[in-house]
């Protein structure tokens, strides 16, 4: 098989399965799987893919830049962001993260809210002017400009000094195996140290999240309160997530 022909071969397994194993490949195939390896560091370096220990799955849309993914998924972000908007209550604190489905729930927000928000997102934080009685807090450090976000050192001290209600943290990647993953090894890092700050997480991810992975993991199933998601809960993705025991909130 030409090197061409193996490329299709591999791009039609991934959009199938959605994942793609690299010794049942190099078994089916009769080539080795130094050889599937190499292919999928090649697809990977353009973008088609997310290698991962023995394979690749596919690899998340949202890892463009914060302008970029304004236009990716917009009804479906919404929607996602009703259902967390729901969860904050009169009075309560709340951690909002970067990213255009945080932005979704500002806009989701009762504008007469009576609320305390912490973020470490400029674009959140100026959403806000128009909540009046929201109490906004910025966390400051180096301006991440492709998710525009604070991230580094000075950030991540910056958040161990607050504490909050529940935190809505954004993804890239959302994966039974993979986990849930971001595309910046600070951002992912920035994401664990809002979530040790408050009593509880709950992931924001529009479809297109769903089955995708991205370089960096965020945080373990087990640390989290559950996911809101406007795919269906019949989505296989959706229903291995359920069976391991993910408390899944779909957005209708």
């Amino acid at each position: 098989m030409l090197a061409a022909e193996r490329r299709d071969h591999l791009l039609d397994l991934l959009a199938r399965r959605g994942k793609i194993v690299a010794k049942d490949v190099a078994s089916d195939l009769r080539i080795s799987e130094d050889t599937v390896r190499r292919d999928l560091r090649d697809l990977a370096n353009e973008g088609l893919c997310q290698r991962v220990y023995g394979g690749a799955l596919p690899v998340s849309p949202a890892v463009v830049d914060y302008g970029a993914r304004q236009t990716v998924a917009p009804e479906g972000k919404q929607k996602v962001a009703a259902v967390a908007a729901a969860l904050v209550r009169p009075g309560g604190v709340v951690i909002l993260d970067g990213g255009t489905t945080a932005l979704a729930v500002v806009h989701a927000l009762p504008k007469d809210l009576d609320c305390t928000v912490i973020t470490h997102s400029p674009p959140v934080a100026t959403a806000l002017l128009d909540h009046p009685r929201a109490e906004v807090f910025m966390l400051g450090g180096r301006l991440f400009k492709h998710s525009a976000v604070t991230c580094g050192a000075a950030a991540v001290e910056a958040a161990q000094n607050v504490s909050a209600d529940v935190f809505f943290v954004g993804v890239t990647g959302v994966h039974p195996e993979a986990g849930l993953t971001t595309g910046d090894a600070e951002d992912a890092a920035m994401k664990r140290a809002l979530a040790a700050r408050a009593a509880d997480t709950y992931v924001l991810a529009s479809c297109e999240k769903i089955g995708t992975a991205s370089r960096f993991r965020v945080l373990p199933w087990e640390e989290i309160s559950g996911l809101i998601t406007d795919r269906a809960p019949q989505d296989p993705v959706v229903a291995e997530l359920v069976g391991r025991g993910v408390d899944v909130l779909t957005a209708d």
